[in-house]
């Protein structure tokens, strides 16, 4: 039996010495190169007592040794299990526990609290540094360099993600080898990925964007990275001459605009922008194609599916809106009471269905019930729209929809109105509870840099664009959108910042 992932992203570079990770103020690391240490490390995962199918934790800085951790998982069947380097041991310790992990990978600043965590549960904790040292990779020194992989199934369990858990406890998301290749095979063919590519990376890796969706379709096409360790903005504009194409959130693009270096000569070797994990102003759209000559290629996904619809390669990439859906994969707008399919241009429930969608929650079957229909279309909880020529636009997440009066009121309905007024660089739109209608819209405004925001001025500014009963009741001016690490802004946190400002209205 072959083992998928394996035989596509990493038996075909066993033997190439070209430039696979390119690394600034370091030595860069070949194909063949990176195959060996990951082998070493897949022994060294068996020296440890993993078998296949067991969890491997993972809360470490990006660095080439983490990416080849995720390597030597794919050639022993370990399945994977990344965590955001922002979570807090507490949490962590909610992952391991509810996970079964066997092995913890961490930094050594974390053994106070999560070795000791570890210890209580009987999970085995080492080390792994940024430098690329630390006790697991020391564990790794004198292992061989080839690993016979193992034998997997397409529907066998890859890796296992966490969402957010916006709404009650985190959910594990199973992927299986089929997901992750399926999606890796499209994205690749669809956005003309080949070995003659550099790819700019400066996504972190314990996210679908950075680790299933860049980070394989370079192995897989055989590109090169330029693997940056963070976004940095001098380094992203050194970078630039070398690449020729960059994936990123859009705080990325809207940063690289606020340079004065960031020109069109600059961006003379770069075949592809892409942006996806946040929505992306189509301010930022127009002001990017202005300064460079490039449209921004938006695309669509998540966790549970990795990516669904992308903008084309070739045609209209059209602002605000994530493309159509991918090849295999099926998108359809539902009612979300009924599941009944709703005709063309109303907003309803974004519904996917393809071989990239996820095996079901860990231990969750109850959830995975819920959200996973028997017929294989996932609920995915998004509202959208789905235009006459067939481009899907996001209006925003159901939970986030605002009911004001018994109106649904779509957030991104009032915040691209609000985007478009003068001094109005993005805005964040809330519903809070009110006494009379049960909730009302509160906005969060960023101004641009220098300019001051005067509240009447809004208010006359949408009056003529926004019914009513759509208009917020209240402002509030902040320097910044609270956001996650993937640059999505954190809706939940504004909802409990300013939950109680109608009280008493």
């Amino acid at each position: 039996m072959p083992n998928p992932l394996f035989d596509a992203l990493f038996a075909p570079h066993l033997d190439r010495e070209t430039p696979f990770l390119i690394m600034d103020g370091t030595d860069d690391l070949t194909h063949g190169a990176f195959l060996r240490e990951a082998s070493r490390y897949a022994h060294t995962l068996v020296a440890m007592g993993l078998a296949p199918g067991d969890r491997l934790a993972a809360q470490v800085d990006k660095s080439p040794e983490a990416l080849a951790v995720y390597a030597a998982c794919i050639m022993a069947g370990v399945v994977f299990l990344p965590l955001n380097t922002g979570y807090t041991h507490l949490e962590v310790d909610y992952f391991i526990e509810n996970s079964g992990a066997r092995l913890v990978l961490g930094r050594a600043d974390a053994l106070d609290e999560l070795h000791r965590d570890c210890n209580r549960m009987g999970v085995r904790f080492e080390t792994l540094e940024a430098d690329g040292s630390g006790s697991f990779p020391e564990a790794a020194t004198f292992q061989p360099t080839h690993f016979d992989p193992v034998d997997r199934d397409a529907e066998d369990v890859a890796a296992l993600l966490y969402t957010s858990g916006t709404t009650g406890l985190s959910k594990g998301a199973m992927l299986s080898h089929r997901n992750l290749l399926s999606n890796t095979e499209v994205l690749t063919e669809y956005w003309r990925f080949s070995s003659d590519d550099v790819l700019i990376h400066a996504l972190p890796i314990f996210h679908t964007h950075g680790l299933f969706v860049a980070s394989n379709i370079a192995l897989l096409s055989g590109a090169a990275m330029i693997f940056l360790p963070r976004f940095n903005l001098d380094h992203v504009l050194a970078a630039l001459p070398r690449a020729t194409t960059m994936m990123g959130v859009p705080t990325f693009y809207t940063r690289l605009l606020d340079h004065p270096d960031f020109t069109k000569d600059l961006c003379a070797t770069m075949r592809l922008f892409i942006s996806g994990s946040a929505p992306l102003l189509s301010e930022t759209h127009r002001a990017f194609e202005e300064r460079t000559g490039h449209r921004i290629l938006e695309r669509y996904g998540m966790t549970e599916t990795n990516m669904n619809s992308s903008n084309p390669y070739e045609g209209e990439r059209r602002p605000g809106t994530v493309g159509f859906p991918l090849p295999e994969v099926e998108l359809k707008v539902t009612d979300p009471d009924t599941g009944e399919t709703l005709p063309t241009g109303e907003v309803g429930m974004i519904e996917v269905r393809g071989p990239n969608v996820f095996k079901g929650y860990w231990q969750m079957p109850e959830k995975t019930a819920e959200e996973l229909r028997a017929d294989g279309f996932f609920i995915t909880g998004d509202l959208g729209t789905i235009s006459e020529d067939g481009y899907v636009t996001i209006v925003g997440r159901s939970k986030d929809l605002v009911i004001s009066g018994g109106f649904n009121i779509y957030p991104k309905d009032v915040e691209q109105v609000l985007d478009d007024l003068p001094g109005v660089l993005e805005s964040a739109v809330i519903g809070a509870p009110h006494p009379d209608f049960g909730e009302s819209v509160v906005a969060a405004l960023v101004p641009e840099q220098g300019a001051v925001l005067d509240i009447s001025d809004i208010e006359a500014g949408i009056s003529a664009h926004l019914a009513r009963f759509k208009q917020p009741r209240h402002y509030e001016i902040l320097d910044e959108l609270p956001r996650n690490t993937m640059g999505k802004v954190q809706k939940k946190k504004l909802r409990k910042t300013y939950k109680d400002v109608f009280k008493g209205s």
